[in-house]
């Protein structure tokens, strides 16, 4: 797979996703190959671009010239104004690039960010996410979300949900599903041999014994103690205020975290720019640069590729790591 492209779906066309695609290409050459899957017609005026009929011919494009593989939308996307008539092609080109993947026609899936909303009302999208959907899409995949950067990797064991909901949500069972497909995605797709994990715990100082919150008692040590028994290291429950700083974060490999924002509160205030999501327990590669749509700049040429450009490199790498750990 080394020797296959990367596919780039377009996400929301109306955004930023055209332009710091065409950025990524000029910034990375032919040193990377991807491919953008969407219509030539939304990329800024003036792109260098070259249709192709299959994935594999991108590998032959000129550095200067971004890969294309077309999907027809029906409508114009001016910048800043999603079309509702173009959220159905939006999810059809998330779908497209899942099938050239598992076909084995790209290495991977780098995601350029949608618009839930725009999504939603334009075509009825039942999922919260990429996440959801891309896990819909691989047969009801169990998946987590990670965010990585250089210097730390966080996962978020609830996600979008009301921080008042996150004491019922937080069961054993998920914590426990989260912790392994973060331990076995380390190792398949980081090359990490003997993972470390460090788990958060849900209350201020970890519950300090049980005076701020029993959950670290009752819910999050049960689980930790039952993993290190079968030979996971895995640290924990230890209080998020001083899990963070420089000679914590070298004591792990990967944080878990309770909820939302105690998992990228951190990573976006270590590397804004260049946080990385990753979906980990899909059958494929998946990720994604750690924003949105920016539907605020969108169209003006100053919209940053640091995070688009990051999340192909690490594709290239995870997906180097997993043809090793299958060699």
């Amino acid at each position: 797979m080394q020797d296959l492209p990367i596919a780039l779906s377009c996400g929301e066309p109306s955004g930023i996703g055209p332009e710091i695609a065409v950025k990524a290409r000029a910034a990375l050459g032919a040193s990377l190959p991807f491919f953008w899957i969407g219509d030539p017609a939304h990329l800024p005026p003036g792109t260098g671009l070259q249709e192709i009929a299959h994935p594999a011919e991108a590998l032959a494009v000129p550095a200067g010239r971004l890969p294309v593989l077309a999907h027809a939308f029906p409508e114009a996307a001016p910048p800043g104004a999603p079309r509702p008539a173009n959220a159905r092609a939006v999810i059809e080109v998330i779908a497209r690039a899942v099938t050239l993947v598992t076909r084995g026609e790209a290495a991977a899936l780098c995601t350029a960010p949608i618009h839930k909303k725009a999504l939603k009302g334009g075509a009825g999208f039942a999922f919260p996410g990429h996440t959801e959907y891309l896990a819909d899409l691989a047969g009801g995949a169990r998946v987590v979300m990670m965010l990585a950067c250089p210097d730390l990797r966080v996962v978020p064991t609830t996600i979008h949900i009301p921080l008042s909901e996150v004491p019922a949500r937080l069961t054993p069972a998920l914590l426990e599903e989260t912790i392994r497909i973060t331990h076995a995605g380390l190792i398949r797709d980081f090359g990490l041999a003997a993972p470390r994990l460090a788990v958060a715990g849900l209350n201020p100082h970890a519950g300090e014994g049980g005076a701020m919150g029993d959950e670290e008692t009752r819910v999050i040590a049960p689980v930790l103690e039952r993993l290190r028994a079968e030979g996971i290291a895995v640290a924990g429950p230890l209080p998020a205020d001083t899990m963070f700083h420089p000679a914590a974060r070298a004591r792990y490999d990967a944080a878990i975290c309770m909820y939302h924002d105690q998992a990228l509160i951190p990573i976006k205030t270590l590397d804004f720019a260049g946080g990385v999501n990753v979906t980990l327990g899909l059958p494929f590669i998946r990720t994604s640069p750690d924003h949105g749509t920016a539907f605020d700049i969108a169209g003006q040429g100053v919209a940053d590729p640091a995070s688009l450009i990051a999340a192909l490199k690490l594709a290239r790498e995870m997906t180097c790591a997993r043809q090793a750990d299958r060699a």
